[in-house]
């Protein structure tokens, strides 16, 4: 996201864009990727909400959360993009408030890699996330990633 510090993330965060709401598929592509037709969209809210219930020590991946949201809603699957979009929200969000925060950094993207697009990039979120007892591994030569290592024991478990 571009010029965060003249966004309101949350005013973007109690905009439920009229979600949720379901939408049906036809493309078949899509379909066999993410195992059905029934995709579902949760509003930004929904993801804050379930990014505060992960406690210290623990960690979950964008991917557990969308899991959830369909189980919980009927769907064969959340949809990607605004899962990816509306999580950053909820870290921007927090990031803006002076309390009730919500522990994004332990928000992961898929195989336990760490989300650039929090605020203050991966250092930050490296560095909270050490602050917790994890250990953060570097990956790649010259397109660097970083992930938690054994991100796996730490998953916490929503359902």
């Amino acid at each position: 996201m571009a010029n965060e510090n003249k966004k309101d993330f949350n005013a973007m965060l109690h905009d439920n864009k009229d979600m949720p709401k379901f939408q049906t598929i036809t493309d078949e592509k899509s379909i066999e990727k993410y195992g059905g037709d029934r995709m579902y969209f949760a509003p930004p809210i929904d993801y804050d909400k379930v990014m505060k219930r992960i406690p210290c020590g623990k960690v979950i991946t964008i991917g557990i959360i969308r899991a959830y949201f369909a189980k919980l809603n009927g769907a064969d699957f959340t949809e990607p993009i605004t899962a990816g979009v509306f999580v950053s929200i909820a870290a921007w969000a927090s990031f803006q408030r002076t309390e009730n925060e919500t522990p994004y950094w332990r928000t992961l993207k898929a195989n336990g890699e760490l989300n650039a697009k929090y605020p203050g990039g991966v250092e930050a979120q490296k560095e909270r996330l050490e602050a917790e007892g994890h250990i953060i591994i570097q990956k790649g030569r010259t397109n660097i990633r970083y992930y938690v290592k054994d991100y796996e024991k730490a998953l916490f478990e929503l359902f």
